[in-house]
């Protein structure tokens, strides 16, 4: 059994061919060692091309989500939140729902020091609309 949070244990990049998770249910988030323990730094992801669908009309939502967080043990691998946030795009979700389920998640997995998700979605009906959720 490999032990999560070594770079051995991430599946994702060794992966030549790979399929896409069609729910964040079925995405796995995958971490590896924090090696710099001792100092607080941010790390920023952002995904400007996020794509949910809409739980009542099923029309797809367009926006940026971006993630902010300082590590403590673990940090997040970018390709296994990449696969994360790319299952969002079959998934109905209101866009605080994907704001919070994300944050959560996150939480879950890496227990960082402090983060924040930021999701900045597209006007539709002549209203844009930005969910920001931290932790603590």
């Amino acid at each position: 059994m490999k032990k999560k949070g070594h770079a051995n244990s991430l599946t994702l990049l060794k992966r030549s061919v790979q399929k896409y998770p069609d729910s964040p249910d079925k995405a796995g988030l995958e971490a590896f060692e924090n090696t710099h323990r001792k100092r607080n730094y941010w790390i920023t992801f952002n995904c400007p091309e996020f794509t949910a669908i809409c739980p009542i009309t099923g029309q797809p939502d367009f926006g940026r989500i971006t993630i902010q967080y300082i590590p403590d043990k673990l940090c997040l691998e970018s390709k296994s939140l990449k696969f994360y946030l790319f299952s969002f795009r079959n998934h109905g979700a209101f866009h605080e729902e994907v704001v919070n389920r994300i944050l959560d998640d996150l939480v879950k997995t890496i227990k960082p020091r402090k983060a924040l998700v930021r999701g900045e979605f597209n006007a539709r009906g002549g209203i844009s609309i930005t969910v920001e959720a931290t932790h603590p």
